[in-house]
Formats: C-alpha cells, sequence, structure tokens
C-alpha cells in the first residue's frame, strides 16, 4: 500500500533558483491539517483527517491500515460508518428465503433490534454493546426460547456485514456475550378433562378444531388450513399439505412447516367429530395467494372459516377472540382485568393440543419415531428430547417384566423362591 500523510497548510513550490521551499496555502491555520492516504483495494483512495499536532496519530493509523490490509482485517472505512440499520434494511431487502419465514425475521430485525442498534456504525460495534441489548430484550421479551431466535437473526445480519467487510469480526460471537439460553421447561400436557373442557367453551363453529390439534396433532396453521378433501374419511388418514401463514401482513396458503406433508391416523371418534362439524358448518370455498401476497391465487374449500363466512382464519384473531376466552372459562387463565387484555399464556396457545396428541400417543405405546411422523418433525430425535418425560419409565417397564415372571413361576412348577406371600 502506497500511503503517505499530506500536510494541507504547507505546499512545496520552487524558489527564484528553482530550489524547492515549503510555502503556506491557503488554507494554513484553518481546518484539519494533516489527511493520511492510501489506495484500498478497489483501487479507490480513502483517507482520514486529523488536527494540527496529530500527525503522529495520522502515521499510526495509515500503519494500522496497512497492517490491516496484510492481515486480511481490513475494513474500508466509509463502509464501516454504514449504520446497523442501513444494512439491516438493505440486507433484509436481500433475502430468498420462505416468505413467511422472511416475514417472522423482519419483525424480530424491526421491533426488536433496530430501535436498539439501528444508529451505530457497524465499525464501533463491540460486544459490550450486544451485552446492553441483551438487557433491555430481556426486559422486552420474557420468553428466552424467543430471545435466542431473535438473537440468531441479528448475528446473522452481523456475520453478512462481516463477510462484505463492513466489520472484521461479529460482536455476537465473542466469548463475553452469552447466547439467550434454550427453554428447557419440560412439556406439561393438558389432561383429557381439561382439553375436552376447552372444547365446550369454544363457540360451535370451532369446537372441531381441539378434534384436529388434540386428536390428530395439527398445528394452529394446519387446522385453519384444512381442505375438506384431504380428510380421508373411507381410508382412515387425513393428509396435511397446506397451513394459513401469514406474509408480509396478508393470509397466505403455504405447506406445512419445512414444507413436510405428512399422513396421520384418523381415529373413527375425530372423524365422526368432523363429520357433526360439517353437517352444522358447511365447508367454504377461499381463495388464498400461494405462498407471498403476488402468489399464484389457490382455492380451497376449508373446514373453518371467520364468524361471518367471508375468508379463512387469521390466528391472531382467533386467540384474541376466541381461544383465551375459552382458556377462561375453562379454568386455564384468570380473567383479564376491567378494560385489560388477557395475560400472555404461551404454554397454554394451541400448541397445547399437539402435546395433549403426543401424551395419548406415548401413553398408549406408540413408539417416537412413528409420533415424529406424525407431528411433521424432521428429526425423531427432537421428538425425543420434547417428549422423553412423558415415556413410561425403564423402571416402571422392569417391575412389570419381573411382576409377570414371577407371576408365570407361581402359576406353574416355578421354584419355591418364587412364591409371593
Amino acid at each position: 500500500m502506497a500511503g503517505h500523510i499530506q500536510d494541507r497548510w504547507y505546499k512545496t513550490e520552487p524558489d527564484a533558483a528553482g530550489k524547492p521551499r515549503r510555502v503556506k496555502t491557503d488554507r494554513h491555520g484553518t481546518g484539519l491539517r494533516y489527511r493520511a492516504r492510501y489506495i484500498g483495494p478497489d483501487g479507490t483512495e480513502k483517507s482520514q483527517s486529523y488536527p494540527d499536532g496529530k500527525k503522529r496519530e495520522a502515521q499510526k493509523w495509515l500503519a494500522k491500515t496497512e497492517a490491516d490490509m496484510d492481515s486480511g482485517r481490513y475494513v474500508d472505512p466509509k463502509a464501516g460508518r454504514t449504520t446497523f440499520r442501513e444494512y439491516a434494511e438493505k440486507w433484509l431487502s436481500t433475502q430468498t428465503t420462505e416468505m413467511t419465514t422472511r416475514s417472522s425475521v423482519d419483525v424480530q430485525i424491526r421491533r426488536h433490534a433496530i430501535p436498539y442498534l439501528g444508529t451505530r456504525p457497524l465499525g464501533s460495534f463491540r460486544p459490550e454493546h450486544i451485552r446492553d441489548w441483551l438487557a433491555e430484550l430481556e426486559r422486552a421479551v420474557p420468553a428466552s426460547s424467543y430471545r435466542r431466535v431473535i438473537f440468531a437473526s441479528v448475528s446473522a445480519v452481523f456475520t453478512a456485514a462481516m463477510e462484505d467487510d463492513h466489520l472484521t469480526r461479529n460482536p455476537c460471537k465473542a466469548t463475553t456475550v452469552t447466547t439467550p439460553a434454550p427453554s428447557n421447561r419440560r412439556v406439561v400436557p393438558w389432561t383429557a378433562a381439561r382439553t375436552f373442557a376447552v372444547r365446550e367453551a369454544l363457540p360451535p363453529q370451532y369446537q372441531a378444531a381441539v378434534d384436529l390439534g388434540g386428536g390428530c396433532g395439527l398445528r394452529q396453521g394446519e387446522i385453519f388450513g384444512l381442505p375438506v378433501d384431504e380428510v380421508g374419511f373411507d381410508s382412515g388418514w387425513l393428509h396435511v399439505g397446506y397451513q394459513v401463514k401469514v406474509a408480509s401482513g396478508r393470509l397466505v396458503f403455504a405447506p406445512p412447516k419445512r414444507n413436510k406433508e405428512r399422513d396421520v391416523p384418523l381415529a373413527p371418534r375425530v372423524a365422526a367429530a368432523l363429520r357433526t362439524h360439517m353437517e352444522a358448518h358447511s365447508p367454504v370455498k377461499v381463495s388464498l395467494p400461494w405462498l407471498r401476497p403476488d402468489g399464484p391465487l389457490v382455492t380451497k374449500e376449508l373446514l373453518f372459516v371467520r364468524p361471518d363466512g367471508d375468508g379463512a382464519v387469521r390466528r391472531t384473531d382467533f386467540n384474541t377472540r376466541f381461544w383465551k376466552p375459552a382458556l377462561v372459562a375453562a379454568g386455564v387463565i384468570p380473567p383479564p382485568l376491567p378494560g385489560r387484555r388477557h395475560q400472555a399464556a404461551r404454554e397454554h396457545g394451541m400448541h397445547a393440543l399437539r402435546h395433549f396428541y403426543a401424551s395419548v400417543l406415548l401413553d398408549a405405546g406408540e413408539n417416537i419415531k412413528a409420533l415424529s411422523t406424525y407431528l411433521g418433525h424432521t428429526d425423531p430425535g427432537f421428538t425425543l428430547r420434547v417428549y422423553t418425560h412423558l415415556l413410561p419409565s425403564s423402571e416402571g417397564r422392569a417391575r412389570r417384566a419381573m411382576d409377570a415372571m414371577y407371576e408365570a413361576a407361581r402359576t406353574s412348577d416355578g421354584p419355591e423362591t418364587a412364591q409371593l406371600p
């Protein structure tokens, strides 16, 4: 790197004899005196200015810049001055993941990161700034599992900025920054009594949604996106191939989570509940774009629609208007104070029906691999980690096995020592 320090208060010009001499420039005594100049990797000139008396600092900066270029740690000063908001918004606009996933990440960055980190230049970030932000995030978002998701999205922004030469390291990955812990709360499945009490408290047109969640393990979006032609009343199987999601504020049809279509056993009692529902509330044709607001329209005959019959059910509306009042009526959560909203109850959302479904199947002896398939999990290991504490205990199986052996020995010609008192 051919760098040098320019003194803008003096210039060199020949005297009458042709000898070079230093003379004052028109800028003498005003403005920043020294300008450290060099040619960057992109072939353009870069510079940094310093006041009078700071020539040594200019030299140090130039030397450090040269060392960074030699070691691969160089960051263009202009790029380093790009703020987190500027870069994050550009990063969000260039994402190519599924539209619904992009919408979630967009909310995470805009709502929980930009208000705290947005004005800071990327090149100025240090681990302490991330620690301060995480402390603020903990106060704003009680759920550690969701803070972990937000943190991962912010870290992805910094990783991209690092690869684009806006900074030399990701401050989220510093050893002094503690990643929000994953939720270690054990799933406590609802009892059958609670499940059916909530069902009874829902408006009649939505009661069968509990049968699909608790009796087939469907997610909330899959319940509201279930077309009648996916219900195999004759075959005894239910195909899960659609869900209703929000993308950029609009409802869309989409495949199930992680594109995992699946078939789920349809119990006769659940099938009967769905038939009863359809007799009282006829399926309605609903047209929604596929995957994104500007996607092609797809029309399906849905089992559940809005109360006025016009359009698909929006999850947030359903939760506020129907699900939480049903939780109150069933004694799951307390009624809200006058003029206040219902309390947050993530563990009692409609996802609780999936946990109930899993607990019933495991108690009946279903294996983890089959349960994982029915729930639409990618990895049976994940299913095991979530529900392992609901499996019949090994010691219980051992006791029952030994009791059965002794019982068989007592009723045969087994040894006297096998006799029970």
